[in-house]
């Protein structure tokens, strides 16, 4: 019979199947390569931090300040400021990245949105040496300056503040991405209980798209964690900086202390583990970004709605 169909039609022309299979397994080999680097660059790390830490006097990461070709490595330098400043950075980021992020997805119209959009994405391009040097030349003199007449030319309160404004862009993006995501229906059922407009963003919108919102906090105090340029040039330290726990100061973060002592193979001299002491950084670096995407992950799977 002509109008038949038999198995042979239904199956897959071979040709048809082996290019399945090799996309399949080139697919696999990409996906298998940033595995591979990210256990390269996780090994390499621990392998050079573990000689820092069989080989360091513990004594010597809880001292008086960062000071690593004396060898003197306090660990409490670097992370009290890399908390100040990431903290200042999400007190700026945050509300103006949200607020941003509630206009463009609630308020604004087709025209104003497509005019503000993309002037948000160009201050996420901005390089952040530019940045630095803003937050060195206008933020330091000109806003901190004025909040505390005693604060240095660069502190970490100016360092934070052009870090923050690095990462206004990504909540911004993120947490407009996450409410335009929450079904119109929700958004119409309030307006049809009479719910005004703000009502309607603040206790439906919000509560609706807060796993989003929660990600994009996250994501950008991970940004700001990790942060180094901004950091760098206007967090008023060189290579060494004594512990302080004012913002009005100036100090090494994290990143900042790994930055300024690796400026140049040749510069990083001192004491044996001098080298080393930078793997060490870098490690707890790791370990903090790491926990902090972990806990974020295991928050949003919690709160996340599912429409």
């Amino acid at each position: 019979m002509s109008g038949t169909v038999t198995i042979e039609d239904l199956q897959t022309a071979p040709r048809r199947v082996r290019k399945e299979r090799n996309a399949k397994f080139l697919l696999l080999f990409t996906a298998l390569i940033s595995v591979v680097i990210s256990i390269v660059l996780v090994f390499s790390l621990f392998s050079e931090a573990w000689d820092f830490i069989v080989g360091i006097d513990w004594a010597s990461t809880w001292s008086e300040g960062w000071y690593p070709r004396r060898g003197l490595y306090d660990v409490k330098t670097l992370f009290v400021a890399t908390l100040i400043t990431t903290g200042i950075a999400m007190a700026v980021a945050g509300p103006i990245g949200l607020a941003a992020a509630i206009y463009l997805s609630e308020y604004a119209s087709s025209r104003t949105r497509a005019l503000i959009k993309p002037v948000l994405e160009i201050l996420a391009g901005v390089p952040s040496v530019v940045l630095g040097f803003f937050a060195l030349f206008f933020i330091a003199p000109e806003i901190i300056g004025r909040l505390n007449e005693d604060a240095s030319a660069g502190s970490l309160a100016a360092a934070g503040v052009g870090v923050g404004l690095l990462t206004i862009p990504l909540v911004a993006s993120v947490s407009e991405d996450a409410m335009k995501a929450v079904p119109l229906d929700l958004r119409e059922a309030g307006a049809g209980l009479g719910a005004r407009k703000s009502v309607i963003s603040s206790r439906v919108v919000f509560p609706a798209a807060i796993s989003g919102i929660v990600a994009s906090f996250i994501v950008a105090t991970s940004r700001a964690i990790g942060e180094t340029m901004v950091v760098f040039i206007a967090g008023g330290a060189a290579d060494s900086a004594g512990y302080t726990h004012s913002a009005f100061e100036g100090s090494l973060t994290m990143t900042a202390a790994m930055a300024s002592l690796a400026s140049g193979t040749d510069q990083v001299k001192g004491e044996g583990l001098t080298f080393q002491s930078l793997f060490f950084v870098g490690l707890l670096l790791f370990a903090i970004t790491f926990m902090l995407n972990m806990v974020a992950d295991r928050f949003v799977r919690r709160v996340q709605e599912r429409y």
